[in-house]
């Protein structure tokens, strides 16, 4: 009983820790390049460990999307925190939104496989929806307390907003039309922008 209890308490071996890190890196390459049916034995092998290596952290297909997409969350929640210290309020708006647009266009497949995980009531949306919600809310406050943006637009309406935009039927040129709406988007929510007469 002792020697399980010390083996669930103690700490990954750097080797785990490293495995780990490739595969997400892997699969998200993958994924992003074969959309949601890419195999399994092409993230493993890009990621250049054995397939029981990759089952052993991840037991599933849809946990590992799960993982890859938690790991795009934090990193967007990480940019927000970059942002709001190195660039101007309403820059910071946009180019987390474009980030943003970035992640939907290279994850679409993956993204569609994680639907039901993503859209329904589930730990994952209530995560995903939490960090982003405050990533975006934080840029959004400091855009707004500086004078620049319209006060009466909440992160939730920017993000619902962004979903709309970003799932757009696809066609040559799409992700740039979406980056240009996303522009648009935001340049209306700009104070002092031009309303129609």
């Amino acid at each position: 009983m002792v020697n399980q209890s010390a083996k669930a308490s103690r700490k990954p071996r750097a080797d785990a820790i490293r495995n780990r890190e490739l595969l997400l890196a892997a699969a998200a390459a993958v994924f992003s390049q074969g959309g949601a049916d890419a195999s399994l034995e092409a993230v493993a092998r890009q990621a250049g460990v054995g397939i029981g290596t990759l089952y052993r952290h991840f037991p599933t297909r849809e946990s590992l999307f799960e993982a890859v997409y938690r790991q795009e969350v934090d990193h967007l929640s990480e940019l927000a925190e970059q942002l709001r210290d190195e660039a101007a309020p309403v820059e910071a708006v946009r180019c987390w939104l474009h980030a943003n647009v970035r992640l939907v266009a290279t994850k679409k497949g993956m993204l569609a496989a994680l639907a039901l995980a993503a859209y329904a009531p589930s730990e994952l949306y209530a995560y995903s929806f939490d960090r982003l919600t405050k990533a975006l809310g934080a840029l959004l406050e400091r855009a707004v307390a500086a004078g620049q943006m319209r006060a009466d637009i909440t992160a939730e309406d920017l993000l619902r907003a962004l979903i709309g935009i970003c799932y757009m039927p696809e066609h040559p040129g799409g992700r740039q039309a979406v980056q240009r709406l996303v522009d648009v988007f935001v340049d209306g929510l700009c104070v002092g922008a031009a309303k129609p007469g």
